[in-house]
């Protein structure tokens, strides 16, 4: 149950601290005093998505921390995944939001995401509000509702995965199949792109080499030609450095006798000689390995030509045109074997439309089954909410396979007696979805775990004595778990077991609003109000007390229970 909720920097909303009791607790107001605010309160605790325009003039955090105490085992198993803790099964959350539109969420001081809130909210609460009047003139929700009664959910969603895999299928198989001629049309152009690049016979490095040995043969010619020019200087001629340097060291040999520095000059001609012999060599060594053949130049040229093209094609360089080779290949060879493909994929298209037929036949027959027992529960239901003459119809037709199986579901309904169900948004009135809705909502809680609803002015257009059948009803779920009302009307909140006043005024010119716990002559009070209006009279007051007596005397008769404020 929702224990506490602790509200800062919201709307009006200064701070409050609101305890709330087991059973039925009715919360009432002047219109505009905030009711709705506690609503949207627990939606951003609970990690629903929430505008800044929420946090309150002149501060920069809105703060909301809701007490729930569970001892539900699926609940304490999911806190459990998520690595929350739980002592004595209380469960704090905690959400603040700041004016830059940062928030951040926490489980017993653990943080988490919002999404692991909106997860657990599923399992400890459930808040019903105009918008669930409006869907449920939608047939599209309808389904849902019916599963939720069959207990079929987690076999719907068994089917929504085999579902989804078909559709898969479906969609590779037509790709594959879809434009043949456009298929051929690409096996011809990869395999001339396969036959180009391979034909050219491309290898890694090739393109470097290629430039170096082209930089090389460019000036082939004026290499030779200074080697030549070199050798002949120093060797070949019949004048040339080689043996004039000879002759010198000849010539000072004959006198190097004579002084030390002229034996020198001798040994270091005799040196520049030898080196002189070496680099000659080597000359002569370089020149004769020139082996330069101007149609080779122009075949390189040729060659790095091909390369090039092929590169404005296919890659940078020689490494990715060989790797979009590979993938061209890939690629025909998946085209080629495609028939061989389609035919896999339609034997597992077969056997997957086998199995979604079978799931889809089971979840029909659950719906049948369970629409029967639904039509019987809400017709007894809304018999029980003062509409007797009522006839509810939950309509199953066939219809082609969708996401939630092969079912068309139409909640139908006939207020007056001998007319033919007709759907709801043509034949129901707004009190009347009012408690049709309820009639629903008590069914399901019946089906559910969920300890704590929460029903947001379900009584909107309804009065008099259906206002008082909801009020029974109310109570009568109250008895199995905890409930919240926000109430426009006295029948519903004279039945409450905590009533509470949300009231707005000012505090150094400040509007605020305060949520007050009232005691049983303060109830007298706030139910004269909503009776009378304005103008409050003894006769009046009176009115309430008797109310508020009747409701206890029928709770005692019912369940044995009476107000607890």
């Amino acid at each position: 149950m929702l224990v506490s909720l602790h509200i800062k920097n919201i709307a009006v909303i200064d701070e409050v601290f609101v305890e709330f009791g087991d059973g039925f607790n009715a919360l009432t107001g002047e219109t505009g005093a905030g009711k709705s605010i506690l609503i949207d309160s627990l939606n951003m605790v609970l990690g629903q998505r929430t505008s800044r325009d929420l946090i309150r003039n002149g501060t920069d955090k809105a703060v909301v921390e809701a007490m729930f105490n569970i001892n539900d085992p699926a609940v304490l198993s999911y806190l459990s995944e998520i690595g929350v803790e739980v002592d004595g099964g209380n469960i704090l959350i905690y959400r603040d939001l700041n004016t830059d539109g940062r928030a951040t969420s926490r489980i017993n001081g653990m943080m988490v995401t919002a999404g692991m809130v909106k997860e657990l909210s599923k399992l400890i609460i459930n808040i019903h509000g105009q918008q669930d009047n409006q869907s449920l003139l939608n047939p599209s929700s309808h389904t849902a509702y019916l599963d939720s009664f069959a207990g079929i959910t987690e076999l719907v969603c068994e089917y929504k995965s085999v579902y989804d895999i078909t559709k898969s299928l479906e969609k590779k198989l037509g790709e594959l199949n879809e434009n043949e001629r456009e298929k051929q049309r690409r096996i011809e152009l990869l395999k001339y792109q396969i036959d180009e690049i391979e034909g050219a016979h491309l290898k890694l490095g090739e393109e470097e080499a290629l430039s170096d040995r082209r930089e090389f043969l460019s000036g082939a010619s004026k290499i030779s030609e200074a080697l030549e020019f070199s050798r002949a200087i120093l060797y070949t001629n019949d004048e040339n450095v080689h043996d004039m340097l000879s002759r010198v060291s000849a010539s000072l040999s004959g006198i190097a006798r004579y002084d030390l520095e002229l034996s020198d000059f001798e040994s270091k001609i005799t040196e520049i000689n030898f080196e002189l012999d070496d680099i000659i060599h080597r000359i002569h060594a370089f020149a004769d390995s020139i082996d330069f053949n101007p149609r080779e130049l122009d075949m390189i040229e040729e060659r790095l030509d091909l390369i090039n093209s092929l590169k404005r094609k296919y890659g940078a360089d020689i490494g990715e045109i060989l790797k979009y080779n590979e993938k061209a290949k890939a690629e025909l060879e998946t085209i080629m074997q495609s028939e061989e493909l389609s035919k896999k994929l339609e034997n597992e298209l077969s056997e997957n439309l086998q199995k979604q037929t079978e799931l889809s036949k089971e979840i029909t027959q659950k719906r049948i089954a369970a629409g029967k027992l639904l039509e019987e529960k809400i017709t007894f239901e809304l018999s029980d909410l003062d509409m007797k003459r009522v006839s509810f119809q939950t309509e199953i037709e066939p219809c082609e396979f969708c996401p939630t199986g092969a079912d068309r579901v139409e909640f139908l309904i006939s207020v007056n007696a001998g007319e033919p169900p007709k759907p709801l948004s043509k034949i129901a009135s707004g009190g009347e979805m009012s408690r049709i809705m309820l009639a629903i909502k008590s069914i399901l809680a019946d089906t559910d775990n969920v300890p704590t609803l929460i029903f947001d002015e379900l009584d909107k257009g309804v009065s008099g004595r259906a206002a008082q059948k909801i009020a029974q009803k109310i109570n009568k779920i109250s008895s199995k778990r905890q409930v919240l009302c926000i109430t426009h009307l006295a029948q519903i909140a004279s039945m409450a077991d905590t009533h509470f006043l949300i009231e707005k005024g000012m505090t150094d010119s400040v509007t605020q609003t305060k949520v007050i716990r009232l005691s049983k002559d303060d109830r007298v009070s706030e139910l004269a109000r909503i009776i009378g209006g304005a103008k409050i009279t003894q006769l009046t007051m009176d009115s309430a007390k008797e109310m508020l007596e009747m409701a206890e005397e029928y709770k005692i008769a019912e369940n044995g229970k009476s107000n607890q404020c």
